[in-house]
């Protein structure tokens, strides 16, 4: 899941190098922290937070069915 995120996070923006998904588990949950370039923060999160919904569904639908998935964005 953590490069699933990766690689879609690399693909929409324009510094793909400052890309960077940070994964925590614990027993019921797993959050994946996404941190990007400050210029890219808007093309992550897209016109109404379209694309950063579309990327939380993907994983969502990736993730076990006893975990709980966490998407955020560092700021």
């Amino acid at each position: 899941m953590k490069e699933l995120v990766e690689l879609l996070a690399k693909s929409l923006v324009a510094h793909p190098d400052d890309v960077y998904v940070r994964k925590e588990e614990s027993a019921d949950s797993i959050l994946l922290e996404i941190t990007v370039n400050k210029e890219d923060l808007g093309q992550i999160i897209g016109k109404r937070g379209r694309v950063i919904k579309a990327i939380r569904t993907l994983v969502w639908a990736c993730a076990p069915a006893d975990k709980r998935v966490l998407v955020e964005l560092a700021e």
